[in-house]
């Protein structure tokens, strides 16, 4: 089974676009195929997908009802078909308060005697193996916040695996330090090995400094099979249309553009190379 958390220090370096492109494309290998979207802002995975999930509704079930003791049912209840082969369990304006949640939950749990049992940081690990989840799919992906905090701890303590999408600049090399620190962090309080599948630095120009930066990653010791060029015009009109980028470039483009296949290309690579490496 393959399992990863996306993620970058860095906003907009197109953590969840490349997540959902991976998402499809493991899908298309003939995989099944989770994404558990743990992102509270509105410019979600579930958003991006245009999947219509009652996230502003307080009162319906959600993953972090789960994972304060309180569903309202069966956690495959929540989890959704995307019209792009893979399911999806969406995100819920109650991630917003999460850590507040997770706290009094942990409270509750400490005066019941049963504190030991309860850690905030793995409780969505405990959720899906309680549910029996992982026996049902090949590849769960997990997209959380670009913020450190109980989404993106959650999310590494049940993958245990890093996908790093990472923008060729001086400010992108400083995210990849700031990770290496929290890696280095969640190692030590899991007790485990955190691995990082591959970096994806993404919107890599011609210019010297950038193919420096590019050579700076792969020498720090991050495997990065694949680089992506710059593809705004692609990732934004992913936004714009609400879809993955394959879908965008076959039903939204008037035609074929080569350097966008060559994008489609290149994450159908990246895919193949991280389902290796997952021992798949």
């Amino acid at each position: 089974m393959l399992t990863y958390t996306t993620y970058s220090e860095a906003g907009g370096v197109g953590k969840t676009t490349v997540g959902a492109a991976l998402l499809e494309t493991h899908a298309s290998h003939g995989l099944d195929v989770l994404a558990i979207d743990m992102d509270q802002q509105n410019g979600s995975l579930t958003y991006l997908l245009d999947v219509d999930a009652p996230r502003d509704d307080s009162q319906a079930d959600n993953i972090v009802r789960h994972m304060i003791d309180r569903p309202k049912g069966p956690l495959q209840d929540l989890i959704l078909e995307t019209d792009y082969g893979f399911d999806l369990l969406p995100s819920h304006n109650m991630l917003e308060n999460l850590e507040e949640l997770l706290t009094r939950a942990q409270r509750m749990a400490d005066d019941l005697g049963e504190g030991d049992e309860f850690d905030p940081y793995d409780r969505l690990r405990q959720v899906l193996l309680e549910a029996g989840v992982p026996q049902e799919y090949d590849v769960i992906v997990i997209d959380p916040p670009a913020t450190a905090g109980p989404h993106l701890y959650n999310a590494v303590s049940a993958t245990r695996s890093l996908v790093i999408p990472v923008e060729p600049t001086g400010k992108g090399m400083q995210s990849v330090l700031g990770l290496e620190e929290l890696v280095d962090g969640l190692e030590d309080r899991l007790e485990a090995e955190i691995g990082v599948l591959s970096a994806v630095p993404n919107g890599i120009g011609r210019t010297s400094d950038q193919e420096r930066y590019l050579t700076e990653i792969r020498d720090r010791g991050y495997p990065a099979p694949v680089a992506l060029r710059d593809r705004s015009s692609l990732f934004e009109g992913c936004w714009d249309q609400q879809c993955t980028p394959r879908h965008y470039v076959t039903e939204h483009r008037d035609r074929q553009r080569d350097h966008e296949m060559e994008t489609l290309e290149k994450i159908d690579e990246l895919a193949a190379t991280i389902e290796e490496v997952g021992g798949l």
